[in-house]
């Protein structure tokens, strides 16, 4: 058995929305769009408060285990800030009995993935594993819960202090507007709010934090009382209980389980702040206005807000910033609705090509505002919204892996895992007048923060009336860090347990993979088809490649192939740029291109029992494309300032050195898809035609589908495709 090539399979089965198994008579039975959603679980709480939740799904011989902490930087206190983040890097190093450096080791060696994350509200832990590795993964992740805190010594203490260090350097202080948030948070919330500070914390509380003060947060915040474990995958219930018991049952309940009390942020009046941003290339304006926490009845209709007014051809924002104004490009233009456990924001995030005063840009925001008050919310902008908001949710549940995640945060955070199955009637349930209503509630003549973040040397780009924030950079000094401190030879006491946690469970019995039935075709105008049927969610996902990419871009014209796919989206022969949107949107559906370095995609998504007009607007897309010289210019412009952007970013700039040393400079990889400056300025519409004709045929491409839908259903939509397209 070679463990990590099998779940290299099962892993790319587990990115193809779980779409495995089939009805056995092989017909679809996709949901209608009234069908109750059900996730089946089993939720119980051992003796010491570990909540526990069992997801059953065979589909593949995997399981996923969440482990979800209710602890992040909004446990912590002023100066003592970043402890949530520093105990993220600290579960992985160590523990009695895994040991040190073991947890990734043990993981790889059984061929399975794994990671963790810490945000203002939670911690999470995770690892996907073949199923015959359920006992061994159990025993790691208890060991980490109630097994590590005493291998956390001096050296340990100090030598993390300078990963967190190296972290913020490369995380925040070195990428362009890396400090937007620190300058965000420290205006809205008052400094005894959770929110004032980062998750990564002060560096100077975390400098100052001794051993005695993270193991007492440790003890506070990291028992299994305050902790939600999510086990998904093929395991048999009984067997997973008693494991759970054996390894989590005799852990001791510390520490606080307290609830979070919602605490909005409250803007007496509008505050304008700037900062020089070493490097940024482009001026970028933030307008965040205090909004409510996770779960508000209103949350719901904020997020449509946010997609009316700046997601689509008639999105107020992009009529005034991007089409009239052209002050920045669509994909710099947004507005959104961001949620936590305490409190929430909504943001207007404009980031402005070259030159633009932010000035311009903050009044077409409330130019933007005053012409949706008056022309309304459009029915089709409604409509198409809505039926995007379900795909998503569906998409959002659609592993193991993320109906773990989700399971254990509605669990953590709504009370009650359940509560998942009913978020898509609250999400469905938004009317026009709800968004109407917050909109006046929270941001209509409403007070707000205002950062102006400006290259270096052009804070005349900034607002008016801004103040200097005051940010905090960790300086970088040649030789100055202290060599790491040896860790060998720790000793530490070992904490007593029930059972003997120095051996390590062996593997169970060898999973059978039971790999997707793969159906396959071929048309006749040479294109090969191939599809998985599963009737789990009602929803499809396809998607047509073809080889050559920018591999096959005219080496004086690097950066056309990616033009055409830009392009091609931007509607079609039939309908304009708006129709087009228009026609998806209404579908609840996503269509879209990408080029790579050796090859061109088009995919779509959509719910089952749309994917015959989708598919309609997807062959339509490829093979009549409109050519819209308007939307190819602003589509040249918007690369342009990608590119300008690039070059700001450290891992995008060694990108492009790795490349030119891998490739040697006259290798056409050794490009980014993208092109230059130069290349994309010199590009004609003409160009973008040419490379059209000669690369786009079915004899370099295949077509690939999954989902809630049969065999007969997809070649009967792809009869046309056979007879229009020709090699």
């Amino acid at each position: 058995m070679k463990p990590i090539k099998i779940l290299s399979l099962l892993i790319l089965c587990l990115m193809l929305p779980q779409f495995f198994a089939c009805n056995a008579d092989g017909n679809s039975n996709a949901s209608d769009a009234t069908a109750e959603l059900k996730i089946d679980y089993d939720k119980y709480t051992l003796d010491n408060g570990l909540q526990v939740i069992l997801h059953q799904d065979d589909s593949d011989p995997i399981i996923s285990l969440a482990i979800l902490f209710h602890v992040g930087s909004n446990r912590e206190k002023p100066g003592r800030t970043g402890f949530a983040h520093f105990f993220e890097h600290m579960l992985f190093q160590n523990s009695e009995n895994v040991g040190k450096g073991n947890f990734f080791k043990k993981i790889e060696e059984m061929g399975g993935t794994l990671n963790g994350g810490t945000w203002n509200d939670g911690t999470v832990y995770y690892e996907v594993v073949p199923k015959d590795a359920l006992e061994r993964v159990l025993w790691m992740e208890s060991d980490r819960m109630g097994f590590m805190i005493n291998t956390v010594t001096e050296p340990v203490l100090e030598n993390e202090k300078e990963v967190v260090k190296n972290e913020k350097r490369q995380r925040v202080d070195n990428q362009p507007y890396g400090h937007t948030g620190y300058v965000v948070d420290k205006a809205l919330y008052p400094t005894d709010h959770p929110y004032n500070w980062q998750v990564i914390g002060s560096l100077e509380d975390l400098e100052n934090a001794t051993i005695d003060d993270v193991k007492e947060f440790y003890a506070k915040w990291y028992g299994p009382n305050n902790a939600t474990l999510v086990l998904a995958g093929d395991f048999k219930s009984a067997e997973a209980k008693e494991l759970i018991e054996k390894y989590f049952g005799e852990l001791k309940a510390r520490g606080e389980d307290s609830a979070i009390t919602p605490r909005p942020a409250v803007v007496e009046h509008t505050v304008k702040l700037m900062h020089e941003d070493n490097f940024a290339e482009l001026p970028e304006l933030r307008m965040t206005f205090p909004a409510v926490e996770d779960g508000h009845p209103d949350s719901y209709a904020l997020e449509y807000l946010g997609e009316l007014l700046s997601n689509g051809k008639r999105a107020p924002l992009y009529k005034e910033i991007v089409e009239k104004q052209k002050l920045a490009s669509d994909r710099q233009t947004n507005a959104f609705n961001a949620t936590r456990e305490m409190a929430g924001n909504f943001v207007f995030r404009i980031r402005a090509n070259d030159g633009v005063n932010l000035n311009d840009v903050e009044a077409a925001v409330f130019t933007a505002l005053k012409n949706f008050e008056t022309d309304g919310i459009d029915d089709r902008d409604m409509s198409r919204i809505k039926n995007a908001q379900e795909t998503n949710f569906y998409s959002g549940i659609s592993g193991i892996l993320s109906k773990s995640f989700q399971l254990a945060q509605f669990n953590t955070f709504r009370g009650n895992p359940g509560e998942l199955q009913n978020e898509i009637k609250k999400i469905l349930a938004v009317s026009k007048d709800d968004v109407m209503r917050v909109y006046k509630k929270y941001i209509k003549d409403k007070n707000y923060v205002a950062t102006s973040f400006v290259p270096k040397g052009k804070t005349d780009l900034a607002l008016t009336g801004s103040t200097v924030a005051e940010v905090v950079e960790e300086p970088v000094v040649q030789g100055a860090e202290p060599p790491a401190l040896s860790e060998d030879d720790i000793v530490f006491e070992k904490t007593k347990s029930k059972i003997d946690r120095s051996v390590e469970p062996p593997l169970g019995a060898a999973p059978t993979m039971n790999t997707p039935n793969v159906w396959t075709a071929v048309l006749s105008n040479g294109l090969k088809v191939y599809g998985i049927q599963n009737n789990e969610l009602p929803m499809v996902e396809f998607s047509l490649r073809l080889k050559g990419g920018m591999l096959v871009d005219d080496p004086n014209k690097v950066g056309v192939a990616n033009l055409m796919t830009d392009i091609m989206i931007e509607g079609t022969a039939n309908k304009t740029p708006e129709e087009l949107e228009d026609a998806i949107g209404q579908l609840g559906a996503d269509i879209g291109m990408y080029t790579s370095a050796e090859f061109i995609e088009i995919s779509g998504s959509c719910l089952a029992r749309n994917f015959a007009k989708t598919y309609a607007l997807f062959e339509e897309i490829l093979l009549e494309p409109r050519w819209d010289e308007k939307e190819f210019d602003r589509i040249k412009k918007s690369t342009v300032t990608s590119i300008q952007q690039r070059a700001a970013r450290p891992n995008s700039v060694a990108a492009s050195v790795f490349n030119k040393l891998i490739y040697g400079p006259d290798n056409i990889l050794s490009n980014n898809t993208s092109g230059s400056i130069e290349t994309v300025n010199s590009l004609t519409i003409d160009d973008v035609k040419a490379f059209y004709e000669k690369n786009y045929s079915p004899s370099v491409s295949s077509f690939h589908i999954v989902g809630a839908i049969s065999k007969s259903e997809v070649m009967k939509a792809l009869e046309s495709l056979a007879k229009k397209w020709e090699n």
